[in-house]
């Protein structure tokens, strides 16, 4: 991808290590930072506001799971798309009407809920609820990549946005589970479907840090699809694995919560896990790893399959807590890690898609998670659905550690699609 806006000159280039002072005094990154964190609420906040208003009107955590599913599963289907249109037209060209649409049909999925409309409608709904979600986090690196060409600070804008998808991931589950329990069941939608309204188009109106697009008669690579490379098919396992621990620890903490009188306390306890997921994050940005990012996310995959699946045994809210924390502070090592090894694996011109497909697998797997979690909470006991992360982690180590050689490094001998490289979860430049 081509730009024409100024790159910002490098301050660091004498220093080992930038850190993250200097990256926030890069010249323009607040006019998108802010307006880019508000926007990119949905993605944590839309399972978790779904599940909690279907159950309410439903009184199954069945049809809630599966409502929110059918919107995960719409958006790691759609996402890819959005990912193409926005490097072939720009993001502000696909973020505008996105956001519209997203607002638009969050707001008729609360309302169908509302109306105790059956299931069938309440998935219609939801298809272009999922399928719109703006992917404003990758659009945020692109950025990134753009301001800081060529800096070495693209290193510290990789683990600072890496960051921020794990504070994202804090502040959404809380803020809707607070909105949906003390105010209304509705509120958390209500409250996601304006901050992306607002939001995205704050950040669609920053029209001087946007990547360009590629001006008529340029010739364009053509692409190959990411999903040939076999580590990318790994890596995909992978990841379905790690969504899954985020849709059955939404489903299973807040039956958990529910069954023992205090609803309440779900958004503490995810808020606990996320919290883990963040810190560990930031402390992963911070080290300088002398380990094989291969064998860091083996050995980091199977600290997470291990914690995961303590969770179903837990029967107090303080072990919970504990082990909701543990699992969350081994989430953040393994997706940095993967995310750091397509690097490597695809070449520069692939990794957009390459990430969207990774994002795509966590939403996917967290989608089946929601699914299953909520059908095992209403057939069998409480705390039943903590039995999907312990299975979906496993299954995806067991994987991880046959097909482990097809992680290796290659070389590249030519460039497979024209775009922006990056390092952390993204779908979109």
């Amino acid at each position: 991808m081509e730009s024409t806006v100024t790159t910002e000159p490098s301050k660091t280039s004498s220093a080992s290590r930038p850190g993250y002072g200097q990256l926030l005094r890069t010249r323009g990154a607040w006019t998108f930072l802010l307006p880019g964190f508000a926007a990119r609420q949905p993605f944590a906040m839309l399972t978790i506001s779904i599940v909690l208003l279907v159950q309410h009107t439903t009184g199954s955590y069945g049809a809630a799971g599966a409502a929110a599913a059918v919107t995960g599963v719409s958006m790691a289907l759609f996402a890819p798309y959005s990912g193409r249109l926005a490097d072939r037209y720009g993001q502000r060209a696909v973020l505008i009407p996105g956001v519209l649409l997203h607002t638009a049909s969050g707001l008729t999925l609360t309302a169908l809920a509302l109306a105790d409309a059956p299931l069938w409608a309440l998935f219609a709904a939801a298809v272009p609820t999922g399928a719109s979600v703006p992917q404003v986090g990758p659009m945020v690196r692109a950025r990134w990549g753009v301001k800081l060409k060529d800096s070495p600070l693209m290193t510290t804008a990789a683990a600072f946005e890496s960051v921020t998808d794990e504070l994202t991931f804090v502040v959404g589950p809380l803020l809707a589970t607070a909105l949906c329990t003390a105010v209304d069941p509705a509120a958390g939608l209500v409250t996601e479907a304006a901050l992306t309204l607002v939001g995205g188009l704050l950040f669609a109106a920053q029209k001087s840090t946007q990547p360009t697009v590629a001006v008529a008669g340029h010739a364009r690579v053509e692409h190959a699809s990411a999903l040939r490379i076999p580590g990318v098919r790994v890596l995909i396992v992978t990841f379905l694995g790690i969504g899954s621990v985020f849709g059955g620890m939404q489903v299973s903490l807040a039956a958990f919560t529910e069954s023992i009188g205090e609803p309440g306390l779900n958004g503490v306890l995810y808020g606990v896990f996320a919290a883990g997921n963040m810190l560990s994050g930031i402390a992963c940005g911070a080290i300088a790893w002398k380990v094989a990012p291969q064998r860091r996310l083996v050995l980091g995959y199977a600290a997470l399959a291990l914690a995961a699946s303590g969770l179903w045994a837990a029967h107090s809210v303080l072990v919970l807590a504990g082990l909701g924390l543990l699992v969350g502070m081994c989430i953040a090592p393994a997706l940095i890690t993967g995310y750091t090894l397509v690097e490597s694996l695809v070449p520069a011109g692939a990794r957009t898609e390459a990430f969207t497909w990774l994002t795509g697998a966590v939403a996917l797997g967290q989608a089946a998670a929601v699914t299953v979690a909520g059908q095992l909470e209403d057939r069998f006991w409480d705390g039943a659905g903590f039995l999907v992360p312990m299975g979906g982690t496993l299954l995806a180590l067991a994987t991880l550690l046959a097909l482990r050689s097809r992680l290796a490094t290659r070389p590249h001998s030519r460039t497979v699609a024209r775009g922006v490289g990056h390092r952390v979860p993204v779908t979109v430049d």
